[in-house]
């Protein structure tokens, strides 16, 4: 990967959450972290390059989100001549702040229990 994703898979311990929506539809850390880089960099292909994926791949994933809301998460201009561009909607801003406020609260929520397992998994390691 080419950038540490937004969420520190490298923190530990540590909750990663998925929110399903319906069969085969969901938004997790990764699809957040994407909308995050669209809105930074205002590109699909720049948010996947900095996430280690293809501009394929990144497009499919929002086109996925797009399809999956009433309104699109993201708005897009083709490249060309002028350039294109991406930006988040505003619905798309919205969805990305409530999912981070549920990742938020949930580690909150979450953290004392998570520093007891990870001592008592430390543990087991030391004998």
């Amino acid at each position: 990967m080419s950038h540490p994703p937004l969420h520190d898979p490298d923190r530990y311990p540590r909750l990663q959450l998925r929110l399903y929506l319906g069969p085969d539809v969901w938004i997790g850390p990764g699809k957040a972290d994407l909308l995050e880089l669209i809105g930074q960099t205002g590109s699909i292909s720049e948010a996947g390059r900095r996430m280690g994926m293809s501009y394929k791949r990144a497009w499919s994933l929002v086109d996925g989100l797009n399809r999956s809301f009433a309104a699109p998460l993201v708005s897009s201009e083709r490249g060309g001549a002028g350039g294109g561009g991406a930006a988040l909607t505003p619905q798309g801003h919205e969805v990305l702040t409530r999912f981070r406020r549920i990742e938020a609260a949930a580690h909150d929520a979450a953290s004392a229990d998570m520093t007891a397992i990870q001592a008592l998994h430390a543990a087991k390691r030391g004998r």
